[in-house]
């Protein structure tokens, strides 16, 4: 499954595992750095997801604002 199309609670899920990988004093610098890189990837990911959701809400309230209902 592409990164693009899990679910924003699977990014979550995904991000939580990332934090506690880099919690561990074991885990080199090199590798911090690429669990880092790969975290901001999910954030960026859920950012997009909740700003396309707040648009389509935009929307629909703004419609049914001007239905009068």
């Amino acid at each position: 499954m592409a990164a693009e199309s899990k679910s924003i609670e699977k990014n979550f899920e995904e991000l939580g595992k990332i934090i506690e990988m880099m919690d561990n004093d074991e885990v080199s610098l090199e590798d911090s750095f690429k669990l880092y890189e790969k975290g901001m990837k999910l954030v960026k990911q859920c950012n997009d997801k909740i700003d396309k959701v707040e648009k389509k809400i935009n929307i629909i309230e703004g419609n049914v604002e001007n239905d009068g209902i």
